[in-house]
């Protein structure tokens, strides 16, 4: 939606160069009632999660802290989903006040970051955690897993900061109602273009290419371990699980990132028909629903992954039966990938068991 704005009173005037792109009766209907689905299911899961972790977990693990982190940052958003909800049923029309229109853009954007980044911090902890099990150990501690939580709300919170600066409420004068809005000026592309390539870069491509990074290498080293266990079984459930969570996080988000993109360039005049900019406004919301629904799902998935990394036990029990029938051999002669194996067997369940 292209903006030509100026100001009378408190609330700007702005003249809307398309003013029916994206504005469709199903959308009205289906977005809101998907957003609440969405949140019902969040607060539930979210909840259950938090309530989990505090109460019978006490923390005890690195990967709950993040895990934790990642349900509260969920809730924050979930929050503010009833506002969404209801500002698309009557159709695009904000009533709320400016006020929250900049928190309630502010908690979607910092839901976005907070979430990726923790991610991405959690499938590191996972390469570290069963990678480098003993030369990780002194570094994966609780202490350093809080503060990194600290640094990433932090991050995410200054990542934010130009959403709750810029979203404005305005009057649009060819349509009668107001809107809760971004603010671009045709002649300062640097506000549009930096936060379009921040959202792509920073909250996608670079936290994907380090979560697709670390569970590649996670799953080389499960393939050793389970090569010496000739256990195929149990290596392709390995790397099925590994595939999906990778996919899952790709699919979920490639939508939302290109659109926003698309949209960038529409704010920038750069895009004028009212046609694609039509396909964008539409198709927006939709690419919102399907990222923020996997955000709901997160703690379940990544719980459910951590749950199902159970190599220890194997891994203990061949070390010591390749040991026990090695006793005898000098170091040239030791068996293939034990070496791989001894480091696994110092991967204790804690580590790495969320639930």
């Amino acid at each position: 939606m292209s903006l030509n704005s100026s100001t009378e009173g408190t609330v700007k005037r702005i003249h809307v160069d398309c003013p029916v792109s994206g504005r469709h009766a199903y959308i009205y209907i289906m977005v809101p009632t998907v957003y609440s689905i969405i949140f019902i299911v969040g607060i539930f899961g979210n909840s259950l999660v938090v309530i989990v972790i505090c109460f019978y977990m006490k923390l005890k693990t690195v990967a709950s802290v993040f895990l934790l982190n990642l349900a509260l940052a969920d809730l924050c958003f979930l929050m503010t989903l009833p506002l969404w909800a209801a500002y698309t049923a009557m159709e695009y029309h904000w009533p709320f006040g400016n006020c929250l229109c900049k928190i309630a853009s502010a908690v979607v954007s910092f839901n976005l970051y907070a979430s990726v980044f923790l991610l991405t911090c959690l499938s590191i902890d996972r390469y570290l955690a069963i990678v480098h099990p003993m030369k990780s150990r002194l570094r994966r501690t609780m202490l350093v897993a809080k503060i990194t939580c600290i640094g990433i709300w932090l991050l995410a919170g200054l990542a934010s900061l130009p959403v709750l600066i810029h979203r404005d409420v305005f009057f649009v004068e060819n349509m009668n109602m107001t809107i809760c809005a971004f603010r671009y000026k045709t002649h300062n592309t640097t506000l549009p273009v930096g936060l379009g390539l921040s959202k792509n870069m920073l909250g996608f491509l670079i936290p994907f290419l380090i979560i697709l990074t670390s569970y590649t290498l996670i799953w080389k080293t499960l393939k050793k371990a389970y090569q010496i266990q000739k256990n195929k079984t149990r290596n392709d459930d390995i790397f099925k699980m590994i595939v999906a969570i990778v996919l899952f996080f790709f699919f979920s988000w490639i939508p939302h990132q290109v659109f926003t993109f698309l949209d960038v360039l529409i704010q920038l005049r750069i895009i004028t028909d009212c046609q694609i900019v039509d396909v964008v406004d539409t198709a927006m919301p939709f690419t919102i629903c399907i990222a923020y629904f996997n955000n709901c799902l997160n703690p379940f998935l990544y719980g459910f992954f951590g749950k199902n990394l159970k190599i220890f036990p194997a891994a203990t029990k061949i070390h010591s039966t390749k040991c026990q029938s090695t006793s005898k051999s000098n170091n040239k002669n030791e068996l293939p990938f034990l070496s791989t194996i001894r480091k696994l067997k110092f991967i204790h369940e804690k580590d790495y068991w969320v639930f």
